[in-house]
C-alpha cells in the first residue's frame, strides 16, 4: 500500500514540484489548490496524483478533502499567495497552512508517525510576507513544543525567491534525517549551492 501525501499550493512552483516528485517516488498524492488548470498540469501523466480544487484556508473544505483522502503520511504546505496585500497573504500563507496542519496532525499523532513540511515565501518578498511567515513559524514552533511526538517530524523551510524549487525540496529531504526543524534557504555565492541558516 502506497503512503499518502497531501500537497497544498500544488498548481505552481515548489508545490507542483513537490507533488510531482512524490508521485514519481510512488506516493499516492492528493494535490490541492484553487487553480484547477494548474492542478491539471501538475497531475499530467501521473496516475497516482489525484487533484482536489479546494481553498486550504477553509477548514470545512480541508476536512472534506481529508475525509476522502484517508490517513495522510506527509503533508506539504507550499505558498500560494502571489499578491502582496496583507489580508490576502495572511489568509493564503499563514491561515491556509495552519488549517491543514490542524486537520492532519491528530491522525499523525494517533498513528505515532508522519511528516509535516511547511514551505513559506522569504520575508524579503514584501512586508505582508514577512508578517505571515513570522506568524506561521511561531505557530508551528509552539505546536511542535506542545506535541513532542518523536515519530511526527515537522519542517519549516523559508526559501528565497532565487532558490529553485528542486533545491528547496532537496534541502528539506536532507533535513528529515536530522534534528533541525527550521531552514532558511538563500542563494549561495557559488551557483548550484545553498547556504543554510539555522533559526
Amino acid at each position: 500500500m502506497r503512503p499518502t501525501a497531501l500537497v497544498t499550493g500544488a498548481a505552481r512552483g515548489v508545490g507542483a514540484r513537490a507533488a510531482q516528485r512524490l508521485a514519481a517516488d510512488a506516493w499516492d498524492v492528493v494535490a490541492v489548490d484553487t487553480d484547477e488548470p494548474g492542478l491539471a498540469r501538475t497531475a499530467l501523466r501521473s496516475p497516482n496524483t489525484h487533484t482536489r480544487v479546494c481553498d486550504a484556508a477553509d477548514p470545512k473544505a480541508v476536512a472534506d478533502v481529508l475525509a476522502v483522502t484517508g490517513p495522510v503520511h506527509r503533508l506539504v504546505c507550499a505558498p500560494t499567495a502571489p499578491p502582496t496585500d496583507l489580508e490576502h497573504v495572511l489568509r493564503n500563507v499563514a491561515l491556509a497552512a495552519s488549517r491543514c496542519v490542524d486537520a492532519a496532525l491528530p491522525g499523525m499523532l494517533d498513528r505515532g508517525r508522519g511528516e509535516i513540511i511547511v514551505i513559506t515565501e522569504h520575508p524579503s518578498r514584501s512586508p505582508a510576507h514577512a508578517a505571515a511567515t513570522t506568524a506561521l513559524i511561531t505557530y508551528l514552533e509552539v505546536l511542535a513544543a506542545d506535541h513532542p511526538a518523536p515519530g511526527v517530524r515537522l519542517r519549516v523551510a523559508t526559501a528565497h525567491p532565487d532558490v529553485p524549487p528542486r533545491d528547496v525540496l532537496d534541502a528539506v529531504d536532507r533535513s528529515l534525517a536530522r534534528r533541525r526543524r527550521a531552514l532558511v534557504l538563500h542563494p549561495a555565492p557559488r551557483p548550484g549551492r545553498l547556504r543554510r541558516l539555522r533559526r
